[in-house]
């Protein structure tokens, strides 16, 4: 495929067929995880790919409660998500463990660094040598057809994830990427805020292109 066309049409796919994902296709997948950059070529992500029908459900039954809770706040704040993607989103929830894999993100603390960490606030930095990753892994699968999505609930019960997945110490977990054959056709182009509402000039707020 295009590049242009992958990053434009890779949505987070909420509806999955059941039909697994073959050996050789989930390894090209992972392959192309390994080549996003990380602090210091440090390349401290690992991923648990969970298939076993048990574990999946039991991820799943940790999931939903999470999700729950999530959906219930997301309805009474200002530009809450449409009604639509919140019962797309529900429906994902419920079928969590019928999806074929269930990616488990992980990072080995060591290998972080959060320069933003004296800041007073949210520390953001140490994803860096995360999330990069992460997206190589969803368009990734957009090439080979497949559909993703990135969540982060998981990541609320760390400890019973790396109980239940034999997760040693000093690895975090950063997200949990539901990946399968997608049950409806991916889009031709996904919605997103123009340009010129992103990218400034020297400034904040100053137009780069005018």
């Amino acid at each position: 495929m295009d590049f242009a066309e992958v990053i434009r049409t890779t949505p987070t796919c909420r509806r999955y067929r059941p039909d697994p994902v073959p050996d050789d296709v989930l390894r090209r997948v992972l392959d192309g995880t390994r080549w996003a950059p990380t602090g210091g070529n440090r390349q401290g992500v690992r991923f648990v790919a969970v298939r076993d029908a048990d574990l999946r459900r039991r991820l799943r039954d940790l999931y939903v409660p999470l999700w729950e809770q999530y959906a219930g706040r997301a309805t009474e704040r200002p530009g809450a998500p449409l009604p639509r993607l919140l019962a797309e989103a529900d429906h994902m929830a419920r079928h969590l463990d019928r999806i074929p894999v269930l990616v488990v993100v992980c990072a080995q603390l060591a290998d972080l660094l959060a320069t933003d960490r004296h800041l007073g606030r949210l520390s953001i930095v140490g994803g860096a040598s995360v999330y990069p990753a992460v997206q190589n892994l969803l368009l990734s699968a957009r090439a080979e057809g497949l559909g993703t999505a990135l969540t982060t609930l998981l990541c609320a019960v760390e400890p019973q994830v790396k109980e239940l997945l034999a997760i040693p110490e000093g690895v975090a977990t950063a997200a949990l990427v539901p990946l399968g054959w997608p049950e409806n056709p991916f889009p031709a182009r996904l919605a997103r805020k123009p340009l010129r509402d992103l990218c400034f000039a020297d400034a904040w707020g100053a137009p780069l292109f005018p």
